[in-house]
């Protein structure tokens, strides 16, 4: 059963029982004693805490031995929920098998690819494949359906947590197993197999399934094939870990969605286009990077992922964090004012639940020093202050509930295709797909333009512009896509290195670009990578970086030229007319300074205005009612204040503004008009 094919499981508002906004967070009461359970819950009425997520990490105390098990305590803290008001998204424990489990079965512990196995005590899965884990995690799931499945404080079910991370793969003789059973279903004959692989490069050819095994670390680079087929398969192996438990819980708890908490843009291994057919409601996990100067652009990347994940629909902010992090090298602390920006950035763009971890900060593990709604300076620090008025703030919210952003340009994002460019021996280690996203997207975000993403697959008719700044990796089937896309009047700009490879990362005839040449009217004779640090002049008084291309035109026209470096006097930016659209080719990487001089007459001719009148620090979003009431977030990240165009009241001021409005120095209005 899938979000799309039952959203009949969404009813009572947007979750059963949920007609608010929803904010709260990870409570681990389990890791305090009793008495403070009522503490709890008087503060979390006093910040305005609607929903909370418990029993994620729970599983040791729930099922103590084999077969046994104690629900009394976590029984004490539902009901003690349920009579505060607050509303329960239940955790299967799956993420952390018990310690009888590995006593058990300790040839599942996971094996990374240069053959370490991995030891227990920390958080993740064991092999995915693992027959043993796949019983113990129905068993334990299946008590809990039954025992809470009709309890009316539980408003969703949250299976593992944060699938891919820290494991994604295994590479023990458990997964080579399923590995040889899934290529069998893939590709039914070796012969097919050693084809699609290319197995005569380096005398690979398999002539007996059990010669196959997992791409483990060899003495040089590994068959890129072989190794894009594994990230696909142990994708599926964790997808198939998640429905296992998911069909169990919509068996015995009928009407109550079941979601996993996705990390957009930080777990690189799942492929969360296919995830997000297979849960009910999309839920995401999202921190800044504190290494980032412009963290706030990375969030909104994030969120406008996620919203394009969940296709448009409302979707859950599961984790953030009211200040700092623990595990990254600088762990920088929230200033004033930033988490609201945060979170209310996160309503903005499609969120209709914003959830932290955790409400308590712990005391003992791994986290700590990682930030919670109630800090280890309680309930008296500012922290816990900023947290309540949010509460306050979000329940003051509840008519955005529902409404939906419309976005005016979407840029391709496809996980199979990043996997395959970040394999090794590739022409350039620093041309990063993700980065050059990072950049087309930067420029949208700096001129107010909203964004979608999309998969080259999806339909793409209703986006007067599609930028695919990374697309190494091309089908025949998405380039049919992107061709009938511009031929329909869509606008398309194709990044450098792109349509290179098939699926089965084998060179497409014709040319370096050989997928895409015919669509741009474009042969990559060669590319030319440069040094490090390395740049080449365009005209327009433009900088190329990391990359250039030697490119013959085969009836597109040049817009812009390489005025040095390795392809003086080529073409550097094509452009070609097909049907009503028009596709735009950029073969070097432009910043998101420069980018704008590229991307501005594609948007124009789109009819998708930029604008460049406010300053870029001020973020724009919108969100739509069905009634066709608009609300307009603005959030100004600069430290002066701005003044707006804008008609409508605030809604967290209740002031009536005609014509204009002034947003103070890190701060959010959201205007309803």
């Amino acid at each position: 059963m899938s979000n799309q094919s039952d959203q009949s499981l969404l009813k009572d508002g947007w979750l059963p029982g949920v007609k608010s906004v929803g904010f709260g967070g990870d409570y681990n009461p389990e890791q305090w004693p009793e008495e403070v359970w009522a503490e709890d819950l008087d503060l979390m009425r006093r910040a305005g805490v609607n929903l909370v997520s418990i029993g994620i990490f729970s599983w040791a105390l729930l099922e103590p031995r084999p077969g046994e098990f104690d629900f009394g305590w976590l029984d004490r803290v539902i009901e003690g929920l349920h009579g505060a008001g607050v509303r329960v998204d239940l955790g299967t424990p799956t993420t952390v098998p018990p310690a009888w489990f590995w006593q058990q079965n300790p040839h599942v512990r996971p094996v990374l690819r240069d053959g370490t196995v991995l030891a227990t005590g920390s958080r993740g899965i064991c092999c995915p494949s693992s027959p043993e884990y796949a019983e113990a995690s129905v068993r334990i799931t299946t008590e809990l359906a039954k025992r809470y499945g009709n309890h009316p404080a539980v408003s969703l079910w949250h299976v593992h947590n944060e699938y891919g991370a820290p494991i994604s793969e295994c590479y023990c003789e458990v997964s080579a197993a399923s590995f040889r059973e899934w290529l069998k279903a893939r590709y039914g004959t070796l012969d097919a197999l050693n084809a699609a692989w290319g197995t005569a490069f380096w005398g690979q050819t398999y002539y007996e399934w059990t010669q196959v095994g997992t791409p483990a670390l060899s003495g040089t680079s590994s068959n890129p094939a072989h190794r894009l087929d594994f990230a696909r398969f142990s994708n599926e192996e964790l997808i198939g870990c998640f429905t296992r438990e998911r069909d169990v819980l919509h068996e015995l708890a009928p009407g109550i969605p079941v979601t996993t908490n996705f990390m957009a843009t930080n777990c690189p291994s799942m492929d969360l286009w296919k995830w997000s057919a297979e849960v009910d409601v999309v839920a995401n996990d999202h921190y800044l990077t504190a290494a980032d100067p412009l963290s706030q652009v990375g969030l909104a990347l994030d969120a406008d992922l996620t919203r394009s994940l969940a296709g448009g629909r409302p979707w859950i902010l599961m984790e953030h964090s009211s200040s700092a992090v623990n595990w990254q090298p600088r762990n920088l602390a929230k200033r004033p004012g930033e988490m609201a920006r945060n979170s209310l950035s996160h309503l903005a763009r499609g969120a209709d639940a914003i959830l932290f971890f955790q409400w308590r900060a712990s005391r003992r593990g791994a986290e700590k020093f990682h930030s919670a709604m109630l800090p280890h300076a309680g309930a008296n620090s500012r922290v816990f202050g900023e947290i309540t008025q949010l509460g306050a703030t979000l329940g003051d919210l509840d008519a955005v509930l529902g409404s939906r952003v419309r976005a005016q340009a979407a840029i391709l994002w496809d996980w199979e295709s990043f996997w395959a460019q970040d394999l090794d021996w590739r022409p350039s280690v620093d041309l990063a797909p993700r980065q050059q996203v990072r950049e087309y997207y930067e420029r949208l975000w700096r001129d107010h333009v909203t964004v979608d993403f999309a998969h080259p697959t999806a339909d793409l008719s209703g986006y007067p512009v599609v930028l695919a700044p990374a697309s190494y990796l091309l089908t025949a089937e998405a380039v049919a896509n992107l061709t009938a896309y511009v031929e329909g009047g869509g606008h398309l700009v194709v990044g450098p290195f792109s349509g290179v490879v098939d699926q089965d990362d084998a060179v497409h005839p014709g040319g370096w670009n050989g997928a895409v040449r015919d669509l741009l009217q474009v042969s990559v004779e060669e590319v030319l990578p440069l040094p490090a640090e390395g740049q080449v002049a365009l005209t327009g008084d433009l900088k190329g970086r990391i990359w250039a291309e030697d490119l013959q035109l085969l009836g597109a026209e040049t817009i812009l030229e390489y005025l040095d470096g390795p392809a003086t006097g080529r073409a550097a930016v094509t452009r070609r007319t097909l049907g009503a659209g028009t596709a735009t080719y950029v073969s070097t990487v432009l910043d998101h300074q420069v980018l704008g001089a590229v991307l501005d007459p594609v948007l124009e001719r789109a009819g998708v205005t930029v604008d460049r009148d406010l300053p870029w620090d001020l973020e724009l979003v919108s969100r739509h009612a069905e009634d066709g009431t608009e609300y307009v977030f603005a959030i100004n990240h600069a430290t002066t204040p701005v003044d707006l165009r804008v008609d409508g009241t605030d809604l967290l001021t209740g002031e009536t503004c005609a014509g204009s409005a002034k947003i103070p120095a890190g701060s959010v209005r959201i205007f309803r008009r």
